[in-house]
């Protein structure tokens, strides 16, 4: 019995803007800054490979003195309307009812809702009152692919099933407006809102990419690398500059033992599903799958369209392969990274 993803849909916010848009709102934030500082700000902006992002809340309110419960009481009732919308979508594409699903994942770490948004889902929906229920909130940027492996793992031990796992989240619900740090800034810099779902299958009438094989590789001392600190104003980024170098040096280890294990390599894969985490992250995989001959176009375009929407991000770009119809027999190989520090990988074969 294999498992299948069948679906991919996307959904974005209502507000966005271009980056050269933002700028301004940028440069007023900085006021009383130093100018030699401003202008460090405002390239970096320019040159972080983000031309557009979107957002559940317009700029002003964004760069607005607001508490932490304002925020996050945005964040709840927006990532909601989201993470529904994205659901609808996938649940179309697939030709399914929301009563078709069994066990529904949700993913987010931008903000914090008790109750999870699952369980709105299965009351706005009206799904399943035995659906099994999996909310993921600290895995940052890799659950979105450790969503999919969690649906794999309950899949295949139950025939004739099916999964959703909608990754929602919103990073500008968690800007500080009285840090000045470059990682709150650049965390700023690339970071956009956005929703997408993912439905799964395990019935073998069911169309669509057979996961091969799932799983993670986690980075020994690292675990300040990545995350937030919760703090009085709300959610402070965790973006340490070591972390591209660090995948760098692991990369080796990530990709060809898990290739190895399924007697492949890497010019056994004809699609590679990188999750964007930033520019320079960006550039240190595109070197290195480079030099074997692989690129990551579709990854460098969903960070200039949307920027880095955490955990939602590697399913844009797998919905970009999806849409795309790849041949029977081609295989892809899907890889985020995250806090912990930690990287989650998804062979998939068409």
């Amino acid at each position: 019995m294999s498992v299948k993803i069948t679906a991919v849909a996307k959904q974005l916010p209502e507000y966005y803007r271009e980056t050269k848009d933002i700028i301004p709102f940028v440069e007023m934030w900085m006021e009383g800054q130093e100018s030699r500082f401003k202008r460090k700000v405002i390239k970096l902006f320019e040159g972080a490979a983000v031309d557009k992002r979107y957002s559940i809340m317009d700029p002003e309110e964004v760069f607005m003195a607001t508490s932490f419960q304002e925020k996050n009481d945005i964040y709840a009732r927006e990532v909601v309307k989201l993470a529904e919308k994205s659901l609808k979508k996938s649940l179309e594409k697939a030709n399914l009812k929301a009563t078709d699903i069994d066990y529904i994942i949700t993913v987010s770490c931008t903000g914090i809702m008790i109750p999870s948004v699952d369980a709105y889902l299965i009351n706005s929906l009206g799904m399943k009152q035995n659906i099994v229920r999996l909310p993921v909130t600290e895995m940052g940027c890799a659950a979105g692919v450790s969503g999919i492996i969690y649906a794999k793992n309950f899949l295949k031990a139950n025939p004739n099933k099916r999964a959703a796992v909608v990754a929602v989240e919103a990073p500008t619900a968690t800007f500080q407006l009285d840090d000045y740090s470059m990682t709150n800034i650049v965390s700023a810099a690339i970071f956009g809102d956005g929703a997408s779902s993912v439905i799964l299958s395990s019935f073998e009438k069911d169309n669509g990419p057979k996961i091969i094989d799932q799983a993670m590789y986690h980075f020994y001392d690292a675990t300040k690398m990545m995350g937030f600190n919760l703090v009085n104003t709300g959610l402070q980024m965790i973006l340490d500059k070591e972390v591209p170098q660090k995948i760098a040096a692991h990369f080796p280890d990530i990709i060809h033992p898990f290739l190895e294990k399924n007697k492949l390599t890497i010019k056994d894969i004809d699609h590679l599903i990188f999750h964007p985490g930033g520019k320079k992250i960006v550039q240190t995989v595109e070197d290195l799958f480079g030099k074997l001959g692989k690129n990551i176009n579709d990854t460098k375009e969903v960070l200039r369209l949307y920027g880095n929407m955490s955990s939602a991000t590697v399913l844009y770009v797998l919905e970009r392969f999806m849409d795309r119809n790849p041949a029977k027999g081609e295989r892809g190989i899907m890889l985020s990274f995250g806090p912990g520090f930690s990287a989650q990988r998804v062979l998939l074969e068409w």
